[in-house]
């Protein structure tokens, strides 16, 4: 194990640092958020309190979409680009399209009232769920491996509208001043903490179900779809504020039902995954790769959970450690399996990914397995 790179491996990219577009993402998006949060300060006296109050349930809100993505992990950098872009770049050129479309086309055409009620309802959930949802559409150009299926659309979906809206939210407290300081905090921090995340996700389910499409416009379709569904509503949700109290509630349950929604879909692809590994592994025991009690417990998250318990009781961290990554490599190689079966990876790039997967097994294998044996 210490020659390998689990990582990479899991991540299936070389050794080593993450690529070089990887972090250069990572940098412009943080140099965005910098320069974002810079204006923000300037424009009331409650930065610092807003900053505070925006930061408040991320931890919450991040750990509650992270626990959807326990079957099969999505990488740390990956993670983190979708997250910066979304409070970045996504951020600093919503800021300055939505105000030169207001400046420059709406309030001269309408009127300065009129002007802005056409920004928030038709411009700004345009431009802002376009703009979040490119880092999506960059993943499925340049990290189209990383998307096995619509959960892994709605993790990278949530998280680029939790970094938004958290930047957004920061510039909503500080221009609320003291006196609107705390009810704007129970109205977006507490009352409608997900609806960027909710938006976002379903332009993330849109570019899942193109990763696993077969190449032409049958790409293209689930996308555009994903992101008219973010936009509709993103629209609805602005525009309910300026009609009253019952639109604003028959918003409110529409999100819940998304939500609900969103939740029912990542429970049957958690299904659809433990089919897939029960299909695919099972041939593996011939090369010790799988053991027969293997397969029930990759299949259930509980069992996987006892057993790296059971491991670290009985070896320490690192024997669980490469329990972990067992688990994970084996998710993988059922998820690529799938994808050459329905001709989205051709011979040659499929063995250059399972190759790595099955020395990474095998390797963690002789780790954890003497932990593993029942006692006699």
């Amino acid at each position: 194990m210490a020659a390998l790179d689990p990582k990479a491996i899991l991540a299936g990219r070389p050794p080593g640092r993450p690529p070089v577009g990887v972090i250069v993402v990572i940098a412009v998006s943080s140099l965005c958020l910098i320069v974002t949060l810079a204006v923000t300060a300037a424009e009331g006296p409650t930065f610092a309190e807003g900053l505070l109050l925006a930061l408040l349930p991320l931890p919450l809100l991040l750990a509650g979409v992270l626990s959807l993505d326990r079957l099969e992990p999505e990488p740390p950098d990956a993670l983190v680009l979708a997250f910066l872009w979304g409070a970045g770049v996504a951020v600093l050129l919503a800021m300055v399209l939505n105000t030169a479309g207001l400046t420059l086309l709406w309030a001269p055409l309408l009127g300065p009232d009129e002007g802005f009620a056409v920004t928030a309802v038709l411009g700004a959930p345009l431009v802002e769920e376009t703009l979040k949802g490119l880092v999506l559409v960059g993943m499925l150009w340049f990290r189209r491996h990383e998307l096995n299926g619509p959960t892994d659309g709605i993790i990278y979906g949530s998280m680029v509208g939790l970094g938004f809206a958290t930047v957004e939210n920061i510039h909503y407290y500080t221009v609320a001043g003291p006196d609107a300081l705390a009810a704007t905090f129970v109205a977006r921090g507490i009352a409608s903490p997900l609806i960027h995340p909710l938006c976002s996700s379903l332009t993330g389910i849109g570019v899942a179900t193109a990763a696993l499409a077969p190449r032409g416009w049958s790409r293209a379709w689930p996308v555009l779809l994903g992101l008219l569904g973010a936009v509709i509503y993103h629209a609805l949700w602005n525009g309910a504020a300026s009609v009253g109290l019952d639109a604003t509630a028959a918003v409110y349950v529409l999100g819940v039902a998304v939500l609900a929604g969103l939740l029912a879909v990542v429970r049957a692809d958690r299904a659809r995954i433990v089919a897939l590994i029960g299909r695919y592994l099972p041939p593996y025991q011939a090369a010790g790769v799988v053991t027969a009690p293997d397969v029930p417990m990759l299949s259930s998250l509980p069992a996987r959970r006892r057993a790296r318990e059971r491991v670290r009781a009985a070896g320490g961290p690192g024997p669980a450690r490469a329990l972990r990554d067992y688990q994970q490599a084996a998710t993988e190689l059922a998820m690529l399996h799938r994808r050459a079966d329905r001709g989205l990876v051709d011979r040659p790039a499929f063995e250059l990914r399972r190759e790595p997967l099955l020395v990474l097994m095998l390797a963690a294998r002789q780790s954890f397995e003497p932990l593993l044996r029942p006692p006699r």
